[in-house]
């Protein structure tokens, strides 16, 4: 069974192909010099994580793959980004193959955006989602801080708006999930109970 993960960070199960994109893991890479690459602010690259982008297309042959999984990931991209991300996933996996991931729930957060009394709910709000920005890069430095960064959400999805888009890139059984209830028992191996706590798990799967 061929297991892919993407966007993977530093959670790599030894029995899943872990792939990120992350301008640290490409420099951490390199020959000779990669090893005196700094780690980022939570550790270094485990040596099993590969380089791959999802929205280029991963180093795999189409309908190849049974299992696809990402965490927190989608809700990085721009909708075209995105689109392009769900089309590639569609193609890599095999008919009948599952397609599994989590990401914040936009509609949980602004119902309670909208219960939240507090004068600066929507500060709160603004900042629990990522999508607000506190200043400008003012020099070089800040400028390739901001450029290189990929903690920005950058399309936000509630599970309405995540069912249609994955029905329109042809994927089927489209549900909303929660943490570990998956029929097929590998996704354990891959989910973390924190990433998914209070937040929009979906699974799918080709036709």
């Amino acid at each position: 069974m061929i297991k892919i993960q993407y966007g993977c960070g530093l959670f790599a199960p030894e029995n899943w192909l872990n792939y990120d994109s992350s301008v640290t893991l490409k420099l951490q890479k390199l020959p000779f010099v990669g090893a005196l690459v700094p780690s980022g602010p939570f550790g270094r690259f485990p040596k099993n994580v590969l380089v791959g982008d999802i929205i280029k297309g991963l180093p795999l042959k189409e309908n190849t793959v049974d299992l696809v999984y990402c965490s927190h990931v989608l809700e990085h991209l721009p909708l075209a980004d995105f689109r392009k991300a769900l089309k590639n996933t569609f193609k890599v996996l095999k008919p009948g193959g599952t397609f599994r991931l989590v990401l914040p729930d936009l509609e949980a957060k602004a119902k309670a955006y909208l219960d939240n009394q507090d004068p600066d709910s929507s500060l709160i709000f603004m900042d629990e989602t990522y999508l607000g920005k506190e200043q400008r890069p003012k020099n070089l430095k800040g400028f390739l801080h901001e450029f290189y960064r990929n903690d920005r959400h950058f399309w936000m999805w509630d599970y309405k708006s995540m069912k249609k888009e994955l029905e329109d890139a042809g994927f089927v059984d489209v549900r909303r999930a929660e943490f570990n209830d998956s029929a097929i028992p590998d996704f354990k191996e891959v989910e973390e109970l924190r990433r998914w706590e209070n937040e929009l798990g979906v699974e799918c799967r080709r036709p």
